[in-house]
């Protein structure tokens, strides 16, 4: 399969990228600055400007699938990085006739019956307020992606481990019971994995430990 990467200088984009190369895909990593980019072995960098669709669309010719994986760290200013990313995406998406998209997202978001109490009442609504302008920048970006009309899945991990890949749980629609963690590498492996699973299209997709 034929994958193009946004936001692979991060951990998990890095993750997802490292293991579709594993994997033998054909990968394309896209990102704003190639030096911080680890090299990976088979995989091409290409420098663009995620926000801009003329400058990402040459990396999606031919393309399989699309990965974003896109995230800002400053938790201190409103943002429009996954959002106004995922948009130019699929713009340029639209403009080369790519329909298969995955996007990483987060449980944080999400309050259902699958939380327990403590996590329901008091984590989430302390993290949800911390995190509250990265937080509505994803649900923009599920909106514009749900509205989309392209083969999508939203993947929704909860706090984020670098550790090695390991057994872990998904839940299709709503979030996971005991939820707290997710490796990073799980969420590469998911993302990949649901590239060709049917049963992931058009669903928002929990992965923790």
């Amino acid at each position: 399969m034929k994958i193009t990467v946004f936001g692979a200088t991060g951990g998990t984009g890095l993750e997802v990228v490292r293991q579709a190369a594993a994997a033998g895909h054909e990968v394309t990593a896209v990102v704003r600055d190639p030096a911080r980019l680890a090299p990976v072995p088979g995989v091409a960098v290409v420098r663009a400007d995620v926000m801009d669709p003329a400058s990402i669309a040459p990396s999606l010719v031919g393309a399989d699938a699309v990965v974003s994986a896109l995230g800002n760290r400053d938790i201190r200013h409103a943002t429009t990085v996954c959002s106004g990313g995922v948009a130019s995406i699929i713009e340029a998406m639209e403009g080369a006739n790519v329909r298969r998209l995955a996007v990483v997202s987060a449980s944080g978001l999400v309050t259902d019956g699958a939380d327990d109490f403590l996590t329901r009442y008091v984590a989430k609504p302390i993290l949800q307020r911390i995190l509250a302008y990265n937080f509505a920048d994803l649900r923009r970006m599920e909106e514009i992606v749900r509205e989309s009309g392209l083969d999508w899945t939203i993947v929704r991990p909860s706090r984020l481990l670098d550790r090695p890949r390991g057994n872990y749980r998904v839940e299709i629609g709503r979030n996971l019971p005991r939820g707290y963690n997710t490796r990073r590498a799980d969420v590469a492996d998911y993302i990949l994995r649901s590239l060709d699973d049917g049963a992931a299209v058009g669903e928002a997709v929990a992965v923790a430990i």
